[in-house]
């Protein structure tokens, strides 16, 4: 047997699934808070949050990057970041395809690990001088609960 087959199934006996997406242009710090928001919780649960942030019934607690924004109902500072939110549920709708290959059941699956890191810079031209633009990457790490 070669050894990439021997990962494979070990993969397969693993418990866990994961994505991840490189690149997106989404800003890292409302990433950074959504991946608070969601980390810990059942992915049907988290998808449904999200859901919900894109049509601005809930908001994303902001904890962090906080400065100069306002208060939303139930929570202190907060925003509906939607755009970052659309990528967030792509991704978790990924992992959750991996995890339904790997032959794991959906209705345990507890996020684990969600990860957002700033992705490399490129310049951007603009009229007067350039900038640089927006890039995030996101790595997403579900397993199957004990419950």
């Amino acid at each position: 047997m070669t050894e990439e087959k021997k990962v494979m199934e070990q993969d397969k006996e693993a418990h866990f699934a994961t994505a991840k997406s490189l690149s997106l242009p989404i800003s890292t710090k409302q990433s950074y808070e959504i991946a608070n928001f969601l980390r810990k919780k059942n992915l049907q649960k988290a998808k449904n949050h999200l859901q919900l942030v894109i049509d601005k019934k809930i908001a994303v607690p902001y904890k962090r990057y906080n400065r100069d924004t306002g208060h939303k109902p139930g929570i202190a500072s907060g925003r509906y970041p939607e755009k970052a939110s659309k990528a967030f549920l792509m991704l978790l709708n990924s992992v959750e395809a991996n995890a339904e290959n790997k032959g794991l059941d959906n209705e345990k699956l507890i996020i684990s690990e969600l990860r957002s890191t700033q992705g490399s810079q490129q310049w951007h031209s603009g009229r007067l001088r350039r900038r640089k633009m927006k890039k995030t990457h996101l790595y997403v790490k579900v397993e199957e609960s004990e419950k």
